[in-house]
């Protein structure tokens, strides 16, 4: 075993184990309200095919449409704060805060890319 010397410069107790040194779950892009209020147009869709299966794909498209324009607002608003946070800071701003924006910069986008 290599001796780690950060944990070893830690107070009896502290150590931290695998789970605690992970990230935790990315905050959802949109709300769960937002998400269920989709889900349940899908399933309004799904639930009067067989009687009116020209409307069906009007609903299905609608929360489509719904779900695609919170996301481009969530986004927008999380790309907002995240520009407030390093924009027109002065030089001297600490590297772990710009680390810490470049991080979730990342992780957001990489998100995207998994869609």
């Amino acid at each position: 075993m290599m001796y780690d010397q950060t944990r070893a410069q830690q107070p009896a107790g502290q150590t931290q184990g695998p789970a605690e040194r992970r990230s935790p779950d990315p905050e959802p892009l949109l709300p769960s309200d937002e998400q269920d209020k989709i889900a349940q147009h899908l399933r309004h869709a799904l639930n009067i095919f067989a009687e009116t299966p020209l409307e069906a794909p009007e609903v299905a498209e609608s929360a489509y449409d719904e779900a695609t324009a919170q996301l481009v607002n969530a986004l927008a608003e999380r790309r907002r704060v995240l520009r407030a946070g390093w924009q027109d800071r002065d030089p001297g701003t600490q590297s772990e805060e710009l680390r810490l924006t470049l991080r979730q910069y990342r992780e957001v986008t990489q998100r995207l890319l998994h869609i």
